[in-house]
């Protein structure tokens, strides 16, 4: 914090703490021996500090290269929505290990979900934000055989259902970034005896519906520059611009 003298332990590169009088070593050195304000500046025990006069400085921090600009970059959002997603599947009773043997009564469906293996992608077309995914779920069925009540026997399948939706953003170009926290689960449903096509053709209702609905919160910024006025202009200005081809994507798999 600087050098100490030796004349004076708390004297400093910087002044002292305490004035030569207040430790009895006659006049104080930072006033002139007619000033009035010799002995109000009591800093040890202090009774009028505004006598003081001590403008201490730190050293000036020197950045490695210097700014050639005061205007900064920042994400604007472009706008913040609330949305459901819904993730269902048919399963067939054939899809279950072991197989539910048509007919079989249905006692009990159970859907555990695994949020932290779902893969989700998204995408930003003109005005609209698209999300395509999977959830991998695990579906425990018990059922007795056709014309029995007994015994109840239990099936499996490990799976994943797939989802999709596409909300509207207008003003949403396909430059722009989305931001989407963990999907979070308002409901599991399941439903027996749905239609489904058989391996010969014919429709039978020998399969299971499992539907999920998901919910998060779909954010989507754009990066602009702001002066020192508070002018925003665009980085790219002509993200939105549109083109005669549609957009296509193929997103890449789980």
């Amino acid at each position: 914090m600087g050098n100490f003298s030796k004349q004076n332990p708390m004297h400093s590169n910087w002044g002292s703490a305490c004035s030569d009088s207040e430790w009895g070593m006659g006049n104080d050195s930072r006033f002139g021996h007619d000033s009035k304000f010799k002995k109000s500046c009591n800093v040890c025990k202090s009774q009028d500090a505004s006598a003081c006069n001590c403008n201490f400085r730190a050293p000036a921090r020197q950045l490695a290269a210097p700014l050639n600009s005061d205007c900064v970059l920042v994400n604007s959002v472009v706008g913040s929505k609330a949305v459901q997603k819904v993730a269902e599947t048919t399963l067939p009773f054939t899809a279950f290990a072991p197989v539910i043997p048509a007919g079989s009564t249905i006692r009990t469906v159970s859907v555990v979900p695994n949020l932290a293996g779902i893969t989700r992608n998204t995408t930003i077309i003109r005005d609209k934000v698209v999300n395509i995914g999977l959830i991998p779920v695990t579906v425990t069925v018990t059922f007795t055989a056709p014309g029995t009540t007994t015994p109840v026997l239990t099936a499996t399948l490990a799976t994943s259902l797939p989802f999709q939706e596409h909300t509207d953003f207008p003003g949403a170009c396909p430059e722009d970034m989305v931001v989407e926290p963990p999907l979070t689960i308002e409901g599991i449903f399941a439903q027996p005896g749905v239609p489904v096509i058989g391996p010969t053709g014919l429709v039978t209702a020998n399969a299971i519906l499992v539907k999920i609905v998901l919910r998060t919160t779909i954010t989507v910024t754009r990066q602009v520059i702001v002066d020192p006025n508070g002018g925003i202009c665009d980085v790219n200005e002509r993200r939105c611009e549109t083109t005669t081809t549609p957009t296509t994507n193929t997103l890449p798999a789980p």
